[in-house]
């Protein structure tokens, strides 16, 4: 595919050329020359259904993971998301040892391929939040949490220019691959100051079904605020919020 230059945008088919709009800007590309009922039914393009049916599963197992922290996600997100989440549960599903090609789920895949993912490419934990944590999931309770021992906000927190105060927040799921659903919560700290004040002990806690045999996610991330007459913002949006895939429970 290629970009189009110049002042005229296209958009449709010309000549089995397509015009389209993407994340990108605008996009031109070749029409393909093999018809989809071929693909669908030639045996010479059995690799081709096995891998189209691989990424499929990916796809779906990424949706609901984002669909498990989608309260957190309105504001930690960025907009390939969906398609870096893919390529990743895409690893997860190749690792499968259990199913035959072309039928191999994230369920039976190594789900760890994806602990420490970031939600929002631009702006990673790892590079936002300096301060000491401990996640903890405890199957038989469900409890999923994140403790935060006491710190320095100006030291220990990279904060975009004009914030005035921060939140952090943490999310559990227990993850159903097979049957595409899902139990989440989520909780978060008030919104504290951005300053030279010491926070206190923070214990973020969620819970989900106990003893589940289903794998359990993880997720801690902060956002940032920026107070105007006594009102809190989001600041710009939230584009400088990170969320994080913390700790991962695979399935007993």
């Amino acid at each position: 595919m290629a970009k189009q230059r110049g002042i005229l945008r296209l958009k449709g088919t010309l000549d089995g050329i397509t015009f389209y709009k993407s994340k990108d800007g605008y996009m031109v590309r070749t029409k393909g020359s093999i018809d989809r009922s071929r693909i669908a039914s030639d045996p010479a393009f059995q690799r081709t259904r096995e891998n189209n049916a691989e990424f499929g599963n990916a796809g779906k197992a990424g949706k609901l993971i984002r669909t498990a922290f989608r309260t957190a996600l309105l504001s930690a997100a960025d907009k390939r998301l969906a398609s870096r989440l893919t390529k990743e549960m895409l690893r997860v599903v190749r690792t499968d040892t259990v199913n035959p090609r072309g039928q191999r789920m994230a369920s039976a895949g190594d789900l760890l391929l994806i602990k420490q993912f970031d939600f929002n490419i631009n702006a990673k934990l790892g590079t936002t939040f300096f301060a000491p944590y401990v996640p903890v999931v405890d199957r038989a309770t469900g409890s999923l949490s994140v403790s935060i021992a006491p710190f320095t906000p100006l030291d220990m927190v990279v904060a975009p220019s004009g914030t005035t105060h921060f939140q952090l927040l943490s999310g559990g799921a227990e993850i159903d691959f097979d049957n595409g659903l899902h139990v989440s919560a989520m909780s978060n700290s008030e919104i504290l100051p951005y300053s030279s004040a010491d926070t206190e002990l923070l214990e973020l806690d969620s819970s989900v079904t106990a003893a589940s045999a289903l794998p359990l996610l993880l997720v801690f991330g902060i956002a940032f605020f920026q107070e105007v007459n006594g009102q809190m913002y989001a600041l710009k949006n939230g584009v400088h919020n990170a969320l994080n895939l913390v700790e991962i429970i695979p399935a007993p």
